[in-house]
């Protein structure tokens, strides 16, 4: 159950560098490589003749080569040449809209005609300055809403990542969930308490004391189709909080763009981009060790999870009011999918074509 007119995070562009990419997005086989001029694009992960994956072939003077009889492809899902047959008039597979921006690959695997670039989200933190950015990919072997219900209630950090982030007063402390249109916001701040150990280590990472009373803060943004934007950091406690000065705390933004593979897998493109002392790549190494371990222990429940609700799916779950952030998206993820459905609104069944950058 996703939307499919809407941009997704499919890959990153080092995933591509050296030959095609095959990837399954929204129940879409997809291969992803760049083509004249370095170009990417994004076909149908069939070839035309025998219906071999073409994302196990290689790219010629831009044009993607099956590794099974050497048939061509042009970016557009035409059929090019293959040696000693005439093949041009094979009928074209299908391409999808593909954007490269903000570092990653983007995709629209629903109708190419609704495809527009303005519609990716802007990232403020992408190549300024003032930021430096490190993450990583999972594939998780659960259905993308868990992920969604995770991230958008942080009360399972006391609990899940007890060792790094948790502490009792993210239990002790109310959080607030509003709605703006398609945007879900949860927010939970807490004043004068001790900082976990991850922003312990963040505080000397921008040279700031680790052993005072900080303020914390955590507000999770989601917007469709799955894209969850988590504001997050701590200050020495009495210097303004979350609007305190830069010189008084370590403020970041947990970056999670959540890629639906199939009913209950998902791809999850997950980092931080930080606002703090970002000319420091081994700070930049050190977060991101530290948030893939921080996964890694999301990654263990969450698969756990969904074997449990698919061994019982008629069960019925609590809803708390914790849960709210997760249960809004989830209404938003509903009416979109059912205004796809709708009769006489296509479905994305032609073919696509690249939309530039």
């Amino acid at each position: 159950m996703f939307p499919k007119n809407t941009w997704y995070v499919a890959c990153t562009p080092d995933e591509i560098a050296e030959k095609p990419l095959g990837r399954k997005i929204c129940g879409e086989s997809i291969v992803f490589y760049r083509g004249n001029g370095g170009q990417v694009a994004a076909l149908e992960d069939f070839c035309p003749h025998r219906g071999a994956p073409l994302s196990l072939g290689k790219v010629v003077d831009g044009k993607l080569v099956c590794g099974y009889h050497g048939l061509e492809m042009g970016c557009d899902g035409k059929t090019v040449a293959m040696p000693g047959q005439r093949v041009r008039g094979f009928p074209a597979i299908r391409s999808f809209p593909v954007v490269e921006r903000y570092g990653f690959i983007w995709v629209w695997p629903g109708d190419p005609a609704a495809a527009d670039a303005g519609k990716i989200p802007h990232q403020d933190w992408y190549d300024h300055p003032e930021w430096a950015y490190g993450g990583g990919l999972f594939h998780i072997n659960c259905e993308y809403r868990l992920m969604i219900d995770n991230l958008m209630d942080l009360s399972h950090e006391t609990y899940v990542h007890a060792t790094s982030i948790g502490q009792k007063e993210i239990d002790e402390t109310p959080c607030k969930t509003t709605v703006d249109g398609d945007t879900v916001t949860t927010s939970r701040f807490m004043n004068n308490i001790e900082a976990p150990p991850f922003w312990k280590l963040a505080l000397r990472g921008n040279n700031l004391a680790d052993d005072v009373p900080v303020d914390r803060w955590q507000v999770c943004r989601f917007t469709p189709p799955s894209h969850v934007m988590i504001e997050v950091g701590v200050a020495h406690a009495g210097k303004g909080g979350y609007d305190a000065p830069v010189a008084h705390k370590v403020y970041s933004v947990v970056v999670d763009f959540i890629t639906p593979e199939s009913e209950t897998s998902h791809w999850y493109f997950w980092g931080m981009a930080r606002k703090f002392n970002p000319g420091d790549q081994a700070l930049t190494d050190t977060i991101r060790e530290g948030q893939r371990k921080i996964f890694t222990e999301d990654l263990e429940m969450l698969e756990r999870q969904q074997r449990n609700l698919s061994a019982w799916p008629a069960r019925d779950l609590l809803k708390l009011n914790i849960d709210a952030g997760g249960v809004q998206s989830r209404k938003i993820l509903e009416r979109l999918v059912a205004e796809e459905s709708r009769p006489g609104e296509s479905k994305g069944e032609a073919s696509g074509t690249r939309v530039q950058a």
